[in-house]
């Protein structure tokens, strides 16, 4: 068996500043740690289930060095990606076809959406991104790229509206909401609690069926991003095909999700 984590950290346990997220800053390795402990929690529940599943883990988060190697549990079978691929895979650099599953550990709300206080999609230059119509949190984009390559999304862990949005496209795909935003605030579990339940989840996760657990893939894409300075809209309409239809307003259409993907690595 053969597992895929990605993972990062707005939607870790407890967060709920900027500056908790962000190297150089004090609070910083508090939410770097709690951040590895839900990972490990994660795979722990994996190996109790399957002792010898191959593991790929994708630190997912600004820099791509947040997690903490050593406190990861010792399997023979786990590899860490850290820093980035250099390409459109991006928070999924790594994953391949024939993966069995994709966990994600530590997602949070996108842009336009209210329920975190550190809700973005990508980075926190845009008001939102849409895909076909539908407010796109990083989940989405990822979320499709998984199903671009035929492989099921197993467990999701993060704030409350991003679990509640993914339990209405796909009730079948576990969700363990760790947070529920409140403004600039963010309620939380207890962090030890948070990592049995993601750890109880991951088990439950592991045993579903892979074709219960598929993110819709759409025949036809059409992106559209709304950025907070409009001469990054300006700038977008250099990349082939992006059209610009309001003042800080871009749209694109695709059938093939990978041109998505190039597209969102180059404009957003």
């Amino acid at each position: 068996m053969k597992l895929y984590i990605s993972a990062d950290i707005e939607g870790t346990t407890g967060i709920a500043r900027w500056d908790e997220t962000e190297n150089g800053h004090s609070r910083y390795p508090y939410f770097a740690e709690q951040m590895t402990r839900e990972v490990a929690a994660a795979i722990n529940g994996v190996l109790q289930v399957s002792p010898d599943c191959e593991l790929l883990i994708k630190d997912a988060h600004d820099s791509a060095c947040n997690l903490i190697p050593a406190k990861l549990p010792a399997s023979e079978n786990l590899r860490i990606f850290r820093g980035w691929g250099s390409d459109a895979m991006s928070m999924m650099g790594g994953l391949e076809r024939g993966c069995d599953g994709v966990f994600f550990t530590g997602y949070h709300s996108g842009a336009g959406m209210d329920t975190n206080p550190l809700a973005h999609t990508m980075n926190r230059q845009n008001n939102y991104v849409k895909i076909n119509g539908m407010i796109a949190p990083e989940l989405m984009i990822n979320s499709l790229t998984a199903a671009y390559l035929g492989v099921p999304v197993k467990l999701v862990t993060g704030d409350k509206g991003l679990c509640d949005w993914m339990n209405a496209i796909n009730p079948n795909i576990e969700t363990v909401a760790v947070s529920e935003g409140r403004g600039r605030g963010s309620i939380s579990l207890h962090p030890d609690v948070a990592c049995r339940k993601i750890q109880e989840a991951a088990k439950r996760a592991l045993l579903k069926p892979a074709k219960d657990c598929m993110f819709p893939l759409p025949e036809h894409f059409h992106v559209e991003i709304c950025f907070k300075e409009h001469s990054r809209a300006r700038n977008a309409v250099t990349y082939p095909g992006v059209v610009q239809t309001g003042t800080a307003t871009i749209e694109y259409d695709a059938d093939d999700y990978m041109d998505v993907l190039n597209m969102i690595d180059r404009v957003l």
